[in-house]
């Protein structure tokens, strides 16, 4: 059974007939362009392989004009060197993730893999060294002193490169500021799938830090998300799918991509009051600031 409102790219095969597994359906294109700061055009879902230009045609046929492809290891960031080269709608980011690094560690490879992240970030379409940072929830004990020597090294990296830095920070938002502040936060740093309160978003408005809302902000249950993004600075705020995870309400448990922005988008608006076209306008503006120009 296909989907058949979701975009041709996106449909299940016949053999395929778990509706969970099912692309939601496309949402009614946004007024004013907009990008999806943070995907993994990499990460295969089921049964559905989406080739790089066939998920942008879907993206930008519902005002998502343009999206960052993110590398969580040396694989995905060599993809996505390769995906900023076959589309033009595409910038990049590369990296080691904070839940790999202590793998890279224990083959004694971390040294080698940094490395590695640091000439493909040479590449000129490659705008962020991400997403790095800390993560308390996968990893403990002896994997975090790995985590946090790779946190501080890619900080180094950034800096060095005059690059944006891409955050994934799970229940470690002290922790995460904290490095940030002892080895000097590079110029433009973005909080990706923002998960803190109102606290971090002040932290963040108070340093000129990014806050990347993702489908999460939609949930049921994440109040706090949205009274961070009710006092967010306006010139700070950007928006993600994180795909295929993170689906916004009311697809919850269903595979994401970028063509769904839209769905967080109008939830943001209902948030912060603003008119959808000028919301859409002042992310696409952001977006600009935070990675530099598609062009």
């Amino acid at each position: 059974m296909c989907n058949s409102l979701a975009p041709v790219a996106y449909r299940a095969s016949s053999e395929d007939t778990d509706s969970r597994k099912e692309y939601p359906p496309a949402p009614e294109p946004l007024p004013v362009p907009v990008m999806d700061n943070h995907t993994h055009l990499d990460f295969r879902h089921g049964l559905i392989e989406v080739p790089v230009r066939d998920a942008m045609d879907s993206a930008e046929a519902v005002g998502v004009q343009g999206a960052v492809q993110v590398g969580c290891d040396l694989e995905s960031s060599r993809f996505t060197v390769q995906a900023v080269d076959a589309d033009p709608r595409l910038l990049g980011a590369v990296a080691i993730h904070p839940n790999d690094a202590p793998v890279y560690a224990g083959r004694g490879e971390l040294e080698s893999a940094l490395a590695e992240i640091e000439e493909l970030a040479a590449h000129p379409r490659i705008r962020a060294i991400g997403e790095t940072g800390l993560d308390f929830f996968r990893t403990h004990g002896e994997g975090l002193v790995a985590q946090r020597y790779s946190f501080r090294r890619h900080i180094d990296i950034a800096k060095r490169l005059g690059l944006t830095l891409q955050i994934h920070d799970r229940d470690a938002h002290d922790d995460v500021v904290e490095v940030l502040m002892e080895e000097g936060a590079p110029e433009r740093v973005v909080f990706h799938c923002f998960s803190g309160d109102e606290e971090l978003a002040r932290i963040c408005n108070q340093n000129g830090w990014y806050m990347s809302f993702a489908g999460t902000m939609t949930f049921k249950n994440a109040g706090n998300l949205r009274a961070a993004l009710a006092i967010a600075e306006p010139q700070r705020i950007l928006v993600e799918t994180d795909s295929p995870f993170l689906t916004p309400h009311p697809y919850r448990g269903r595979p994401n991509a970028s063509y769904m922005v839209p769905y967080t988008v109008r939830s943001m608006a209902e948030v912060t009051g603003d008119d959808l076209s000028e919301l859409c306008s002042r992310l696409a503006e952001n977006t600009l600031q935070a990675y530099g120009s598609w062009a």
